[in-house]
């Protein structure tokens, strides 16, 4: 899977919350100040052109939808962030954040917790 630029990944997040979005509802989500109609559009087409979305026409207007789930581009940003900057070791990338955000072993556990409650 490709990675996505700055701008690509900011419009991106935007299709996955509406789920599906023409340009106009893109930009009327994207935060002040908002950039042109005709770069929302490009960066949309270079999308498509990535494979990240698709779209159905209604009438003159296309409509984009996400062909890559969040998780999917979730998950592949992690993994290349623990092989590009942590060896590929989970724990030293644990390690440094805990260390990074002075988060306690009694936090650390909290959190395991947290997380296998939800896995339930």
């Amino acid at each position: 899977m490709k990675q996505l630029t700055k701008a690509e990944e900011d419009i991106m997040k935007i299709l996955w919350n509406l789920e599906e979005g023409s340009v106009v509802s893109i930009l009327e989500q994207l935060p002040e100040p908002k950039p042109a109609y005709n770069t929302v559009s490009t960066i949309v087409r270079i999308l498509e052109d990535k494979g990240f979305v698709n779209y159905r026409k209604e009438g003159r207007i296309h409509i984009y939808i996400p062909l890559v789930k969040k998780t999917e581009y979730s998950n592949q940003s992690i993994n290349k962030l623990i092989d590009g900057y942590f060896q590929g070791s989970f724990k030293s990338m644990v390690s440094f954040f805990m260390k990074k955000n002075d988060i306690s072993i009694a936090e650390m556990e909290a959190a395991m917790r947290e997380i296998n409650k939800e896995e339930e």
